[in-house]
């Protein structure tokens, strides 16, 4: 069944640039906030700005929250939890909206930076699913922070003003690319080949002749004086290798965005302002959670994987109502998600990867996957066909824009994201989020009006479920 191109629901040239404002301010967010700090200290910012107040400062109170209040809490700073809290009680559950913002990437090794034949490196491991030869002769940036024995954190981020200087990998010349070229794409490039080039000028001593080491030794010294960055400070850094440069608008008519971290900036940015701008009385508790390290399977303590959501939503429970373990166990039963995560766009250049009456299409709306997962469904949360009902009802109630996919054919590959975590408690769930072309790509596509509709979505869900 083929769903119609949500630009048709836009025909005046006033509802046309409420989609372009808001395109536009997704835009100058993607190009700043390119990690999963930078991200949380921007959605923070402006929460504290429309009202949120940290829930660390209600716990040391001991205030008892009431309907309309809005509080969130930071895991770490990288994982964020934000709330509305509503008229009923916390047992009959939330509306949740969960998405990731952690995005495919390069990292930087604990003892990154040597010397070999006169130019200075740096060494990386890459983070998530990447095409490695993607990554090679493009401007890079360093994003992230090092934190010195003190205590002191100091932020990276290097390569993104006009006036800085970028980074990058080196290919092998296509004259001599003869052996390269017969190997398989996922060996074109090794990741251990992923080495960023960070300097060239070597020292010498007295007597004209060339120091050892003296190009790594020449970088030391300049991050030294203009950073006061030790060598040794890298084992307590984490500091993220991305694409430079802002994202831009994409094609004749800009309707598209081009841009690093999409999959799930996008998905998390729509979410977090569905509610931070909610100006309804809600009656259900409203939560958007932003978590990290969905790219690498939900684990660790910033993960969905993690006891901070279970945790956080006892402290909530214990400043709202009545709180016991019993009510916290049917309240996390009784919750609704929309898992946000990106889908894959169909691509007529690619068509053979996919099967066209299942699939997402750029332009057409908000995207739900009943099922992800990989052959046979595995991993998969798979969406109850009564939640799906539920969900469509809400859509068509706000006239959301709005079609269904799986991610390509059904023995091409496939994918994950945190609703089977979700699915885990017992909640009612279902994959949602933006169609996207050339995911996990240094620089990907989306539709604006996509965009557009996922924020109404995510709008209307709150509302609703």
């Amino acid at each position: 069944m083929e769903r119609k191109n949500a630009w048709s629901k836009y025909t005046s040239e006033k509802d046309k640039k409420k989609v372009m404002a808001f395109g536009e301010d997704y835009r100058k967010f993607l190009s700043t906030c390119k990690t999963e700090r930078e991200c949380v200290a921007f959605f923070v910012e402006k929460a504290e700005k429309a009202g949120f107040k940290n829930l660390d400062e209600a716990i040391a109170s001991g205030k008892k929250l009431k309907a309309g209040e809005k509080v969130y809490a930071v895991n770490k700073g990288k994982e964020l939890a934000l709330f509305i809290v509503g008229t009923e009680d916390l047992e009959s559950g939330m509306n949740i909206l969960g998405a990731h913002i952690d995005s495919p990437r390069m990292d930087l090794k604990q003892n990154p930076l040597y010397e070999d034949s006169d130019i200075a490196l740096l060494d990386t491991h890459y983070y998530g699913g990447i095409k490695k030869y993607q990554w090679v002769t493009i401007p890079l940036a360093l994003h992230g922070v090092l934190v010195k024995k003190t205590g002191e954190v100091m932020p990276v981020n290097v390569g993104e003003d006009e006036n800085d200087p970028v980074f990058g990998i080196s290919d092998l010349l296509i004259h001599l690319a003869a052996d390269q070229m017969d190997k398989k794409g996922a060996k074109v490039v090794e990741g251990e080949d992923l080495n960023v080039i960070v300097g060239s000028i070597p020292g010498f001593d007295k007597k004209g002749e060339k120091e050892k080491e003296s190009v790594k030794k020449n970088i030391l010294k300049l991050l030294k004086d203009k950073y006061d960055i030790e060598e040794e400070d890298f084992i307590s850094a984490e500091i993220e290798v991305v694409p430079a440069g802002p994202a831009r608008d994409f094609g004749f008519d800009r309707s598209m965005i081009l841009g690093y971290g999409h999959d799930d900036r996008v998905c998390a940015y729509s979410s977090f302002m569905a509610l931070i701008d909610c100006k309804e009385k809600l009656k259900k508790t409203a939560c958007c959670l932003l978590v990290d390290k969905e790219e690498i399977g939900s684990v660790g303590a910033t993960g969905m994987e993690s006891r901070f959501f279970e945790n956080i939503f006892a402290e909530l429970y214990n400043l709202t109502g009545d709180y016991s373990e019993l009510k916290l166990r049917r309240a996390l039963t009784n919750c609704k998600v929309l898992s946000s995560d990106v889908s894959a766009a169909f691509d007529p250049n690619y068509a053979s990867a996919f099967e066209k009456n299942n699939s997402a299409y750029l332009g057409r709306g908000l995207v739900f996957n009943k099922y992800t997962g990989a052959r046979g469904k595995s991993g998969s949360n798979d969406a109850s066909a009564e939640y799906v009902a539920e969900v469509r009802d809400i859509m068509d109630k706000d006239n959301v824009f709005w079609q269904t996919a799986e991610l390509g054919k059904v023995d091409q590959g496939g994918g994950g994201t945190i609703a089977y975590i979700m699915g885990n408690y017992n909640m009612q769930v279902i994959d949602s989020g933006v169609a996207v072309l050339s995911m996990h790509a240094p620089c990907e596509i989306i539709s604006k009006v996509d965009l557009y509709e996922a924020l109404l979505g995510y709008e209307a869900f709150i509302k609703y479920a």
